[in-house]
């Protein structure tokens, strides 16, 4: 058989259990596919050795040499394999390969959890995480404490900025998020009162839903979503960079310096931007009423202070500082446990924002239920 460019085999003519290979056995002279077909066409039953003549190679590289050891070791499986004819360099490469497949090791198998071992799993994690979360918790307590009899330690400085940045540049978002809710649920209550021509009460109805739970329920969520995300994404980035561990290097409490400040800035805007809210909540339902009901601005107005209780604008307020406490320590605790990748930050970052929203209507709930039994 003449020689070939691309690699090729075929039987002896001289001896049935030789397989004589021919041609360029190089990355692109083999064929895989094809080659792989002629292989399997060969009579590999024979019980005598067998003979891999490789005599009539031309050139041969890592790949062609690859190719060859896992023929042979498929065949050395059934019979005894014989390589004759490599000339001295294809040789050393040859073994060099061999060398080399032996030392490798398999690939270590990824361990699998049932459903129910899974969950047990989960469960473990997340109470050693909760554990953790308590941990920071008592920790900053601490320094806050510490931080109130020696007034000097506090970063006004920072405290400023995080106000700026959490309270102010969020204005336009919850006062455009305010006035919409405003509007749709007093066309979703006006539209079932005016069934019933009671859509004078819409006013008492709107008061109480702004003042007691939209908007601070809703402004939390939003702060949650922005600025937690924000405090956990720049703390993962310090983290990542050993910024903090410079910090502990130094002497310098991260908790004094970068945690404490974004806790006493959330506890300041947060309860401004639910007055916000509160404000311009009433204002989307108040331009309902009037075109939707035929109520005037001066009617609302007037019946507004009547029959919503002061107490209700307080209860609303009063929850904001527990929302920023919540918002902040999550958001904090959540960049602090950032592990050295892009990828963390992100997973710690989604974890923050959902955590954090889970814990603020699990609150939001647990008020609800308070205030119930207060009769307040």
């Amino acid at each position: 058989m003449s020689k070939s460019v691309n690699a090729s085999i075929a039987i002896s003519a001289q001896q049935k259990n030789q397989i004589d290979c021919f041609g360029s056995w190089t990355l692109n002279g083999i064929h895989k596919k094809s080659l792989d077909q002629s292989f399997k066409k060969l009579n590999h039953n024979t019980a005598s050795p067998l003979i891999l003549n490789t005599k009539s190679i031309t050139r041969m590289d890592s790949s062609g040499a690859w190719q060859l050891y896992q023929w042979k070791k498929q065949l050395a499986k059934k019979r005894e394999v014989q390589l004759i004819g490599l000339n001295p360099k294809h040789n050393a490469l040859f073994g060099m390969i061999e060398q080399t497949a032996k030392q490798i090791k398999p690939l270590p198998s990824v361990k699998t959890y049932t459903g129910l071992a899974l969950l047990g799993k989960k469960t473990v994690e997340s109470w050693q995480e909760f554990k953790s979360f308590l941990r920071f918790i008592g920790k900053n307590f601490f320094s806050a404490w510490h931080t109130i009899w020696h007034p000097r330690q506090l970063r006004g400085h920072a405290i400023l900025g995080i106000i700026e940045n959490t309270g102010l540049d969020a204005l336009a978002i919850i006062a455009l998020l305010s006035f919409m809710i405003g509007i749709v649920l007093t066309y979703q209550m006006g539209f079932q009162l005016k069934n019933f021509g009671a859509t004078m009460f819409i006013i008492d109805l709107l008061g109480l839903a702004i003042l007691r739970e939209f908007a601070p329920l809703l402004t939390a969520i939003m702060i949650a979503g922005r600025s937690g995300s924000s405090f956990t994404a720049q703390l993962g980035m310090m983290k990542i960079k050993e910024e903090i561990d410079a910090l502990n290097t130094m002497g310098v409490l991260p908790s004094q310096l970068l945690i404490l400040p974004r806790i006493w800035g959330l506890l300041i805007a947060l309860p401004l931007l639910t007055i916000w809210a509160d404000i311009f909540g009433l204002l989307g339902g108040m331009a309902m009423t009037h075109n939707m009901l035929n109520i005037s601005y001066t009617d609302f107005l007037q019946r507004f202070p009547k029959v919503v209780s002061l107490s209700s604008l307080i209860i609303g307020i009063g929850k904001a500082p527990i929302f920023a406490l919540i918002i902040a320590s999550t958001a904090c605790f959540q960049g602090l446990r950032v592990s050295g990748s892009a990828d963390s930050v992100g997973k710690q970052t989604t974890r923050s924002v959902v955590q954090g929203i889970f814990f603020i209507i699990v609150a939001d709930a647990l008020f609800s239920i308070l205030f119930s039994k207060l009769n307040i």
